[in-house]
C-alpha cells in the first residue's frame, strides 16, 4: 500500500528515462539526463527546427516548445540553456534562445531571445531583470535561505 506519493518517485524517474529516447527519435527534442521536464510538456520540432534543452533545466507543466510554427510555417531551432526554469503554461516560439541561468515566468509567450542570467515574463515576454544567480533547475540563489527565514518568522522552523 502506498502511504505517500513520494514512494512512487522511482516510477516517475523510470518513465522519464523511457521518454527521453522517444522524444529524441520521434520529436527531435534533446533532453539531457540532468534536465527535468513535466509529463505535460509538448514540443514540435523539425529537421530545421530542433529543440534542445540544457543540463539541470526544469521545464514545467503545459509548456509548449515550438521549433515549427504550423500557423506561419516558420522553422527555426529552439535552445533552452543550462540551469534554466521555464514556467508552467509558457510558449517558446521558433528561433528563440533562452540563455543559461534564465527564468521564464509562468504563462509567458517568448518570441525573442532571453539573455543569460535574466528573468523574462509576460505576453509577449520581456526581460524584467538581468544579472541574476541561479542554482540547479533555475532556482534563485538564496531562495532556500529566504524560505527558512519566513518559516522562522512564523514559528514553523
Amino acid at each position: 500500500m502506498v502511504r505517500s506519493i513520494d514512494q512512487l518517485l522511482w516510477l516517475r524517474a523510470w518513465l522519464i528515462r523511457l521518454r527521453r529516447p522517444i522524444f529524441r527519435l520521434l520529436h527531435g527534442v534533446d533532453i539531457p539526463p540532468s534536465a527535468s521536464v513535466s509529463f505535460s510538456m509538448r514540443a514540435r520540432s523539425t529537421r530545421h527546427g530542433p529543440v534542445t534543452i540544457g543540463d539541470e533545466t526544469l521545464v514545467a507543466f503545459n509548456t509548449l516548445l515550438l521549433g515549427h510554427d504550423p500557423a506561419t510555417g516558420q522553422e527555426a531551432p529552439v535552445a533552452i540553456g543550462r540551469r534554466c526554469f521555464i514556467g508552467g503554461g509558457s510558449v517558446v516560439m521558433p528561433g528563440v534562445t533562452v540563455g543559461d541561468g534564465s527564468i521564464v515566468g509562468a504563462g509567458s509567450v517568448v518570441i525573442a531571445d532571453v539573455p543569460p542570467r535574466s528573468i523574462a515574463a509576460g505576453n509577449p515576454a520581456r526581460v524584467l531583470r538581468t544579472g541574476i544567480e541561479v542554482g540547479s533547475r533555475g532556482r534563485l540563489a538564496g531562495a532556500d535561505a529566504a524560505a527558512l527565514a519566513v518559516k522562522r518568522a512564523h514559528g514553523l522552523a
